[in-house]
């Protein structure tokens, strides 16, 4: 595929790993996110709970790479995370429906499936029924649900991405530094790019995916990439490789 291509959360830190490798594989990279996007071919700056800014940002746009939103669990549900991770998604999807976005990336995350880890079966599969952390797992298991709606409606590739630990900040990765078994379900950005470019660039039609993407292992393998690694992601990286916050 080729054409424009809509980064939400583009100015983030994986927003940033996709911009960058989704613009050198030649894609026309259009950012939308809260704060302007380095690197972006256009940059369009708003909020997912806008309707019609998300309308006017996936105008055109031939695939989407959804990573927009509220990061993690917050007191304030309602005022914090619902939303941009609950109508964001809405909004989000019914505008590329509009525009017939033949391929979407949906960014969800581990902590889906996070109570498997400690009782098994590993590695955990992607059909594996969901064991959600807290509230912001549980708005993430409405994201990949609303995903498979929208796959099944459009005749749609909606490629849902369960995404590792990516350090955000000098005290996240600290945080993930004193965690061990979290050095195996590391991500780092450049291998986050490469995911984000392998699942755009990937021969079609898939229909409705769910990958687990991670890096490469340390240790023990706790989520299965076999997911990811059919539609052509190669990981390069091993923790803590690619970490620099600097």
């Amino acid at each position: 595929m080729s054409g424009t291509v809509l980064v939400t959360g583009s100015a983030g830190r994986l927003g940033q790993a996709a911009v960058r490798e989704l613009a050198d594989r030649g894609w026309f990279v259009r950012g939308f996110d809260l704060h302007p996007t380095r690197g972006a071919d256009e940059s369009i700056v708003g909020d997912l709970a806008d309707r019609a800014a998300v309308s006017r940002a996936m105008a055109g746009v031939r695939a989407l790479v959804h990573l927009a939103a509220w990061p993690d669990d917050d007191e304030d549900f309602v005022g914090r995370l619902v939303p941009p991770n609950i109508v964001g998604v809405y909004n989000v999807l019914e505008a590329a429906r509009r525009e017939r976005v033949p391929r979407v990336v949906l960014a969800s995350s581990g902590q889906v499936v996070w109570r498997q880890r400690f009782t098994g079966p590993l590695p955990i599969q992607p059909s594996d029924p969901p064991t959600p952390r807290g509230w912001y797992a549980c708005a993430k298991v409405f994201a990949e649900s609303a995903g498979q709606v929208y796959a099944y409606d459009n005749d749609a590739d909606v490629i849902v991405a369960r995404l590792g630990w990516c350090p955000r900040s000098p005290e996240h990765a600290a945080e993930l530094e004193l965690t061990t078994w979290a050095h195996d379900v590391y991500l780092s950005p450049g291998d986050a790019g490469r995911f984000f470019g392998a699942a755009l660039d990937g021969p079609g039609p898939i229909g409705f995916r769910i990958a687990f993407v991670t890096s490469a292992p340390q240790r023990e393998k706790y989520v299965d990439l076999s997911t990811a690694l059919e539609l052509g992601y190669r990981p390069q990286d091993r923790y803590p490789e690619g970490l620099d916050l600097a």
